[in-house]
């Protein structure tokens, strides 16, 4: 087995002596790299974003930026990440380096005040910079500065949504975000992504009694679950990575499946569309890109670009968390779920998944494979999110609603909870009080009265339980009103 090693900045270096359980962060750091910054230890920040290269969507290879206090520095093992230093490009006979056009942007603009944000921002902004399929946008409204989120350059400002500043104040930033350019065909690590990625390699890192392990294939991944059932399957860590940080969890062995190509497949069939659960919510969002309605509407309201870059819907669902917002999702789109071990696969319901608070069906040595979504996809479909903070945050309660609406009649409906229960929950007595009868004020308000009373809704620090129903109901008027809306216009 080759010793374990990462290219930074272009340079190749060894992972030995860090710890399994090391970050990327801290790693950096340790080496001298200090732009990269903590922040928070939970990725709600920024401060310590970098990119690294990864599959594309478009091309080759894609900057991808990525919180590094969340990733084990083993999980990039043969991989290639660029940080802020790595952006500038260096002078030659002692002159200063060259700022990168994102750094550039951020001086002139006055984009940074104390700084420890700064170089957090500039590669999150290097990577929606670097996105290949980023034009000068056509919409007169973005040209006008009318649309505050889309710059006239095609930069996306939900890119930075995960990056915090708490002194700099967020105009001068926006400005020099709308102020970048196109990358020239000499920039180095646009030419990059012409190439592919790293490939996946097999890692055994090991150092006193814990070990990072990945393999090449599904199949000796499931072995190695066989003979290690009590190992920690992680894939973006970054729910994983928060207890690391936050309550030092430290484990034998953790086995890594973020790279396995089974895991990674995205299908459409003529019954069903297949997601792997190993790709990132990032790479689904762009390869189904609006295919699934209501999908589309979650993953802006999930995390930040810097979470769905590296989380997965098979983390999200393998934890078993009754506030995970993609379950609610699912549950309305009624998927099931394919479950993988040494002896074979079985599909699983999600409605029949989960079974009590971080509780599943899920057998020792067993792991998501796939997601499944049965095909023809109802046409009246909503997310409503309720948190305290529009993104990056906890879903106090989240609502996802899927209806087919045929001349005015609820011909079937599905609803599917979150934060309400110990478990992701079907809303099936609501969606009875719907299904066969007319979409009118009337009834929707009936069965409103009945979406409260579903769930088992608990007093918390993010909401009280009355507060929690309350939006229950407040969540189907809203979508009754948003489509009598759209009908009437």
């Amino acid at each position: 087995m080759v010793a374990a090693r990462i290219t930074v900045n272009g340079k190749e270096a060894p992972i030995s002596p860090a710890a399994p359980h090391t970050t990327v962060l801290d790693f950096l750091r340790e080496r001298g790299l200090t732009g990269t910054k903590e922040g928070c230890a939970e990725g709600e920040c920024g401060a310590c974003s970098v990119l690294v290269a990864r599959p594309g969507v478009n091309k080759p290879t894609d900057w991808v930026a990525v919180n590094a206090c969340l990733v084990p520095v083993a999980a990039l093992d043969g991989q290639e990440i660029i940080t802020s230093e790595g952006l500038a490009t260096a002078g030659e006979d002692g002159t200063p380096p060259t700022l990168h056009p994102v750094q550039e942007e951020m001086a002139v603009r006055g984009g940074s005040q104390c700084g420890y944000c700064t170089p957090g921002f500039v590669c999150s902004m290097a990577a929606e910079y670097y996105r290949p399929d980023r034009c000068a946008h056509a919409d007169a409204d973005a040209a006008d500065g009318t649309d505050p989120e889309h710059g006239p350059n095609g930069f996306d400002l939900h890119a930075l949504s995960g990056n915090l500043c708490r002194c700099t104040g967020y105009r001068p930033i926006r400005d020099a975000a709308f102020a970048v350019g196109a990358p020239t065909e000499e920039d180095p690590l646009a030419q990059r992504r012409e190439q592919s990625p790293p490939a996946p390699v097999a890692t055994e890192y090991a150092q006193d009694d814990s070990a990072f392990l990945r393999k090449n294939t599904l199949a000796e991944t499931l072995e190695l679950l066989r003979e290690r059932p009590e190992a920690v399957v992680v894939a973006g860590s970054t729910d994983f990575g928060v207890e690391v940080n936050i309550r030092s969890r430290r484990e034998d062995c953790v086995v890594a499946i973020d790279r396995l190509p089974e895991l990674r497949e995205l299908r459409v069939e003529s019954d069903h569309i297949e997601i792997g659960a190993a790709l990132t919510l990032t790479e689904i969002e762009r390869r189904l890109d609006g295919d699934v309605p209501l999908l589309a509407e979650l993953f802006p309201q999930f995390a930040s670009r810097l979470i769905r870059n590296g989380a997965t819907l098979g983390g999200n669902l393998g934890t078993g968390s009754p506030i995970g917002d993609s379950p609610p999702v699912l549950l309305a789109l009624e998927a099931s779920l394919v479950l993988a071990d040494a002896d074979g696969e079985r599909e699983v319901p999600l409605a029949e998944y989960f079974t009590g608070y971080r509780q599943s069906v899920r057998r020792p040595g067993e792991l998501i494979r796939a997601v499944r979504i049965p095909l023809p996809l109802s046409k009246t479909v909503a997310f409503h999110k309720i948190a305290k903070r529009r993104f990056d945050d906890i879903s106090s309660v989240a609502v996802a609603f899927a209806l087919d609406i045929e001349d005015g009649v609820v011909r079937k409906a599905r609803i599917g909870l979150g934060g309400v229960a110990a478990t992701p929950v079907r809303a099936l007595a609501t969606e009875a009080a719907l299904e066969g009868k007319p979409w009118s004020a009337e009834i929707v308000e009936a069965a409103a009265r009945v979406l409260r009373g579903e769930g088992t809704p608990m007093d918390d620090h993010r909401a009280s339980s009355l507060y929690r129903s309350a939006m229950l109901g407040q969540s189907l008027l809203k979508l009754h009103a948003q489509t009598t809306e759209a009908v009437s216009s």
